[in-house]
């Protein structure tokens, strides 16, 4: 009995550490179940919710653009677009395979955008499909689990490939892109501007995408809407851009690529008091639509394989030999540094007596003045002006009228042209300039390179007596209700530091040009006093290039035109006619709208 006894007190001595530890496990688990409930307990409410509630985001409308006159350009309309929608499981391989086959989109294209992939956001995987699309995803809901179809808007560009440059297009963000844009607030599946306006004002146009508060089930399946936040529009944009005269510019162009059977050619059409940008044209050009609702690779293969490069802006990133037009810096060069007086006669006898270079056709003009010379587009005589500047100086007047460098107009990609020939061609060939090469240069040859921008801009600051605008598309941002949020007034950013008298000289020059120099048979019958330029540039892969450039009315410039037509030889024959008839549509506008008076008859 003692023994037993003793046992059993043994054994309570032994129980009662453990039974002291239970208690302390159990107060613990007490307490923190507790604190979970008291202090955490909305932490972990918002979770549970987090695995019954999805947020399925709505895709905001891009702004729409006007043209100066309140006419329509670029817009939306409703689109279907098919997305997957994992809301509570992966997609299964065999939905995978099915969409495939549906939408003609290779798996590896699927799989690759399911992997990189986060958060509940809808996968898109074809925008803009068509009715019947929609129908059979609808009708066999069960064969397509996590297959949503998102109504979205699609961009609309009213005039097609007209102004496609200018206008841009959108398309999903790419990999590459969404590395760079992620902190930005992008995400995979947003579509955003690649080119043109669309992709220099995209932050502003994009909008604010909405969204719903969706409560699913167990299955994923949505049960109600809990809460709906509207997609907030993007800002409209009101550019300078004239639609009537864009189209008949397009219209100009196509009509002399066809009758020359040439492939390209650039316009610029500018106000010279302004800076604003009424058309640009670039040919070979593409149209936007085919981007916006996801381009097939029949119709990329199609861009990317023309010899042209459809996608290229011409007017703003071709630099081409400028040929006679530049003989307009070259003469304000001439006169302004005292190389030559406006009354020198210098002697044209076909060809220059240091150097044999000469006129085209070997053209002899004899004893000629400044004035004459300009009309006339002598060689000789710019020639000569070239020797007596000497490359430093010629090169520190283009500079002057902003040669060398971007306008700063607001589309994306711009080329600089080039003036800096000496300091290219050592770095390049490790040669020295020679006098033949500075010849060359004063008549808008050889190394000298400029675009159809900066040509236009160069016979702005003519026309404008010296000053010289920034080019841009944009008059004004505004909300949907037409606020104004920010109106871009012209800015003056640079002026040609020369006496009035050279610049009238200049001016005087190119009006004679159409009456009886290179373009006078061009303007027989216009109804306006015109200033203008030939030229035509060498071309090393072929014919040359033909060039115009003018401007008008000559009294009271409100346009200035610059053309190019890729081997299409003499500037007169090919680029002048379309700068002919874009100002007689842009003066008949003008009168049409009240905005000048119509000529007085003669």
């Amino acid at each position: 009995m003692i023994d037993n006894q003793n046992n059993g007190e043994e054994y309570i001595g032994r129980l009662k550490p453990l039974a002291a530890a239970v208690i302390f496990v159990i107060a613990i688990l007490i307490a923190r179940v507790g604190y979970l409930q008291i202090y955490d307990g909305e932490y972990y409410a918002h979770m549970a919710d987090g695995n019954r509630i999805r947020i399925i985001p709505s895709m905001a409308p891009r702004g729409t653009f006007y043209d100066r006159n309140g006419q329509l350009l670029v817009t939306n309309r409703p689109g279907f677009s098919v997305s997957l929608l994992p809301l509570t499981e992966p997609i299964k391989p065999e939905v995978v395979e099915r969409i495939s086959k549906l939408l003609n989109v290779p798996i590896e294209e699927i799989q690759q955008k399911i992997s990189v992939h986060s958060g509940f956001d809808p996968i898109r995987i074809r925008p803009d499909v068509t009715q019947d699309i929609v129908t059979i995803i609808e009708e066999q809901k069960d064969l397509y689990p996590g297959v949503v179809i998102e109504v979205q808007p699609i961009r609309n560009y009213y005039l097609k490939q007209e102004g496609a440059h200018t206008f841009g297009y959108v398309s999903e963000i790419s990999d590459a892109e969404l590395e760079t844009k992620k902190e930005e607030g992008y995400k995979s599946g947003d579509i955003i501007g690649k080119f043109g306006l669309e992709r220099v004002y995209d932050k502003l146009i994009r909008g604010e995408n909405g969204g719903e508060q969706v409560e699913v089930d167990v299955s994923g399946k949505p049960v109600q809407i809990l809460g709906k936040k509207e997609p907030k529009p993007g800002y409209d944009l009101i550019l300078t851009i004239d639609r009537d005269l864009q189209v008949a510019a397009e219209k100009a162009v196509d009509d002399m690529l066809a009758q020359l059977s040439c492939n390209a050619a650039a316009a610029v059409v500018l106000d010279p008091q302004t800076g604003e940008v009424l058309a640009l044209v670039s040919r070979p050009a593409f149209d936007p639509n085919l981007f916006a609702h996801g381009i097939s690779t029949k119709d990329w293969n199609a861009i990317n394989d023309n010899p042209y490069h459809p996608m290229d802006n011409k007017a703003i990133t071709g630099e081409y030999p400028p040929g006679s037009t530049f003989k307009i810096v070259t003469g304000v060069a001439a006169l302004a540094s005292g190389k030559v007086d406006p009354y020198e006669t210098i002697f044209d006898g076909g060809t220059h007596w240091l150097v044999p270079k000469g006129n085209a056709g070997g053209e002899a003009l004899g004893w000629i003045d400044f004035h004459t010379a300009l009309s006339h587009s002598d060689n000789v005589y710019f020639y000569e002006c070239g020797n007596r500047l000497g490359v430093d100086l010629l090169e520190s007047y283009a500079k002057m009228f902003g040669l060398g460098s971007v306008t700063g107009i607001d589309l994306p990609y711009e080329s600089p042209g080039l003036v800096e020939w000496k300091e290219y061609k050592w770095d390049v060939y490790h040669d020295e300039f020679y006098l033949s090469e500075v010849m060359d240069a004063a008549i808008g040859q050889g190394f000298n390179l400029v675009t159809p921008l900066q040509a236009a801009m160069v016979m702005s600051e003519i026309a404008a007596n010296g000053k010289r605008y920034k080019p841009h598309l944009v008059k004004q941002i505004v909300t949907q209700d037409k606020e104004i949020v920010k109106d871009f007034q012209p800015e003056l950013v640079g002026e040609l530091q020369v006496e009035p008298w050279v610049i009238e000289l200049v001016q005087s020059g190119l009006n004679d040009v159409t009456k009886n120099g290179t373009a006078a048979r061009n303007f027989v019958g216009f109804p306006y006093e015109i200033a203008g330029k030939t030229g035509t540039a060498e071309n090393s892969q072929g014919i040359d290039h033909g060039w115009f450039v003018g401007y008008g009315p000559f009294d009271n410039p409100s346009i200035t035109v610059a053309v190019i037509v890729e081997q299409g030889g003499f500037g007169a024959s090919s680029a002048v006619p379309i700068g002919r008839q874009i100002m007689e549509a842009a003066f008949a506008l003008k009168i049409q709208r009240g905005e000048m008076a119509a000529p007085e008859k003669k």
